[in-house]
């Protein structure tokens, strides 16, 4: 990953980051010598957020299969949540 610094892009502009993105998938922007912000072209944005939700499909199904979860119906899940509500207000 490569660094801009916020005066790159206050001199260069959005022409600062095509021309690191050319060359890398992501530029990382400092600001007073720290890193702040990160970019990327859409293309790569869209790539990572569909590892997200991957992972979050497949931690998903983990929690089926090891009984971390409850599958029922909306008002049972209702029902559900209402007595423990009643319980913890009951405490």
């Amino acid at each position: 990953m490569t660094q801009l610094t916020a005066n790159d892009l206050k001199v260069r502009g959005i022409a600062a980051i095509e021309s690191v993105l050319a060359e890398h998938t992501e530029a990382t922007i400092s600001v007073r010598g720290k890193d702040r912000f990160v970019v990327m072209d859409m293309a790569q944005y869209h790539h990572l957020r569909e590892c997200e939700l991957e992972a979050a499909l497949m931690q998903s199904k983990a929690d089926l299969v090891a009984g971390r979860a409850v599958q029922e119906s909306a008002q049972a899940h209702m029902t559900r949540l209402d007595a423990l509500l009643n319980d913890t207000a009951a405490d």
